[in-house]
């Protein structure tokens, strides 16, 4: 019995609890809990804190303007979206792997300052892409008024990058509609002084629609497009 109770208190005196602060790697299951849950939010922060938005917007009004429903089908125009999305925050990324992932599965900094120093670089993404007027509206609804754009939150930073985006994937949508909406108005006034009624433009203008989009290279265009207004 004496020998189990020292056993036991040469145990209990080996347990120690670090309050210190002291910084240490994280375990793998806090590693694993975290990469599930950025796994689950992935969906929303794919569309909330990225290029995706404007992307996926334009490529489906494009193939509107071309008068084609379901040609290329969603997935591919969710999968273009996606790698372009991925190619235009590869720098972001890049910076929020080396100043925060690393370093905090490294030790060297706890989860508090990797979550600010991963927000510095994405702020500073989104804040370029956002107009003044959408982030304006969402500082007066706060009542808050930083002296810095820096300082706004990302709960009002976040929807009014959202507006900005859906505002300029719909002004680049505009200039894409067009060319499209000339031929359309070419062939139905043709069709019309024909008298062929019963015939509709849409139909006879796609084949032209088609072959234009054709020649001039139209989805490396809109791609290009994309990835230089970003820029």
């Amino acid at each position: 019995m004496t020998g189990l109770l020292a056993a036991a208190g040469t145990a209990s005196s080996s347990v120690s609890v670090n309050l210190g602060g002291q910084l240490s790697k994280p375990s793998e299951s806090i590693v694993i809990i975290i990469a599930l849950t950025l796994l689950g939010v992935a969906p929303a922060l794919l569309i909330m804190l990225t290029s995706f938005t404007r992307i996926a917007v334009v490529l489906g009004l494009t193939r509107n303007a071309l008068g084609l429903q379901g040609i290329p089908p969603n997935q591919v125009i969710a999968g273009l979206a996606l790698f372009l999305s991925l190619f235009i925050m590869a720098p972001t990324i890049s910076k929020v792997n080396n100043d925060a992932v690393q370093p905090y599965l490294h030790g060297k900094i706890n989860a508090t300052q990797a979550y600010r120093e991963a927000e510095v670089p994405i702020r500073d993404w989104m804040l370029k892409q956002t107009r003044t007027q959408e982030l304006a509206v969402f500082v007066n609804v706060t009542k808050q008024h930083p002296p810095k754009p820096q300082d706004v939150t990302m709960a009002a930073l976040v929807p009014a990058f959202i507006l900005s985006e859906l505002k300029t994937a719909f002004i680049i949508g505009f200039v894409v509609f067009i060319p499209f909406l000339i031929i359309d108005l070419v062939v139905g006034s043709t069709l019309m002084s024909m008298g062929m009624m019963m015939l509709p433009p849409t139909l006879v203008s796609l084949p032209f629609k088609l072959l234009l989009f054709v020649l001039v290279d139209g989805w490396t265009l809109i791609a290009h497009s994309l990835v230089t207004s970003f820029r």
